[in-house]
């Protein structure tokens, strides 16, 4: 199944680095975009329950789906996270 989730937070490439690499560490996904321009999420993967883990690392990550509340805490953690994917995208 392909599955695209809308991220709140996702401002740049190196976001979207950090995203697709932690993702990718999941191990049981394929196809892993990430579209900065519509903030969009994209991935294969085979039942429902990894399409919910996949979305519960998204907010761990500080990229809460744009169903869910944008706090404080999750856009410091997009900031960091930002900031590492920026440090490898060059």
């Amino acid at each position: 199944m392909k599955t695209s989730i809308i991220v709140q937070n996702l401002k740049c490439g190196g976001c979207a680095k950090t995203i697709s690499s932690k993702l990718t560490e999941l191990g049981f996904l394929s196809e892993v975009t990430v579209d900065v321009e519509t903030a969009m999420v994209s991935f294969v993967h085979d039942n429902i329950e990894e399409a919910l883990r996949v979305k519960d690392q998204l907010k761990a990550l500080g990229y809460p789906s744009i169903d869910t509340k944008n706090t404080r805490a999750t856009k410091a953690i997009s900031f960091i996270g930002c900031a590492k994917g920026k440090m490898t995208y060059l």
